[in-house]
């Protein structure tokens, strides 16, 4: 879910053409979520093949990724690695939400509620080792490099786009901010229609605002974030004088409030994450009769479509190019 900034921070405008020839790195866990809870049937039933495998998620990666390549982009997919201590409460929480969804989901199809029906299965959404794995066999196929965090995908994704590997991290999450991405890129992949784009820039956030980056991460800590609670009735603006004016260290004190986790153990999960230096990011042509295999003989996808993603696929190329030519 991440942070609340929606209030403080405002995206900017982008275009599809400022992305021609860049290379984003996109937060896969966000991403497959995505197309898990919104490409399904009418009554919210996720794409399954005959065997009963669910195939929202390949469906989503094949077509609504050859898209963005269509478009350009040179996409990396970063996954997430073993969850921090500190957000099992928040993946508890998350559990139940899905189990009541769940339980919700099939009461409404049982009595021929559709919308309804709809509505539930959407928050339903789960991750799997299937659903996982799956995901990166499609990747590897497709000539999509992918890269496995130690920890949060965010983090190792907004690392990379620090280190220069990456012109921007792809997600719908704030919390790429909190990690240090200098640039990130919303609805990228969250339409098969190519929604509008959006566009954050680190630096230009932190002068908006005249604060620094730990600031914006205190800010966090006192709304909420994946690895605490947050202060009960402060939201993101209220937050936000709390930190121009004061410490939260001082607040806490002076409004005798105690976290759970102590401020600085939070900021740390932020300035330093545990990262995985040790990727080889490589883009190579399509196997076109793997994919075949894979998605129409194994999964029941559609030849023609499937051929029709692969045909756009054609522009990701064996030869790597040099940084300056990526990212000039």
């Amino acid at each position: 879910m991440g942070v609340k900034f929606k209030d403080i921070v405002t995206p900017e405008d982008i275009s599809f053409k400022d992305l021609d020839g860049k290379v984003i790195a996109i937060d896969a866990a966000n991403t497959l979520y995505q197309f898990l809870s919104s490409i399904r049937q009418v009554d919210g039933t996720p794409l399954m093949d005959s065997n009963g495998n669910i195939t929202s998620h390949l469906s989503g990666i094949l077509y609504r990724t050859s898209n963005i390549v269509d478009k350009g982009i040179k996409p990396i997919f970063v996954f997430d690695g073993e969850p921090s201590e500190f957000k099992e409460n928040t993946i508890a929480e998350r559990r139940e939400v899905r189990q009541d969804a769940e339980k919700k989901w099939k009461k409404a199809l049982k009595d021929g509620d559709a919308e309804t029906a709809a509505k539930f299965a959407k928050r339903s959404s789960r991750m799997s080792p299937y659903i996982l794995e799956s995901a990166k066999e499609l990747l590897e196929i497709m000539g999509i490099p992918y890269v496995q965090s130690f920890g949060e995908g965010e983090a190792q994704a907004s690392y990379m786009v620090a280190n220069g590997d990456a012109w921007a991290v792809a997600s719908q999450d704030y919390d790429c901010l909190l990690f240090g991405s200098p640039k990130i890129i919303r609805n990228l992949t969250i339409s098969g229609n190519l929604s509008d784009l959006e566009y954050l820039e680190l630096e230009k956030v932190l002068k908006n605002m005249d604060i620094t980056r730990e600031q914006l991460i205190d800010i966090a800590i006192l709304v909420g974030t994946d690895f605490n609670e947050g202060v009960k009735g402060i939201g993101a603006k209220t937050g936000f004088k709390i930190v121009k004016n004061s410490t939260i260290e001082n607040y806490l004190e002076e409004k005798d409030i105690s976290l759970e986790i102590e401020p600085e153990k939070l900021r740390n999960i932020f300035l330093n994450p545990e990262i995985n230096k040790n990727y080889n990011i490589k883009w190579k042509q399509v196997d076109k009769e793997k994919i075949i295999d894979f998605m129409c003989n194994q999964h029941d996808f559609s030849k023609e479509r499937v051929l029709s993603a692969v045909k756009k696929m054609k522009k990701l190329s064996t030869t790597q190019k040099s940084l300056e030519d990526w990212f000039g």
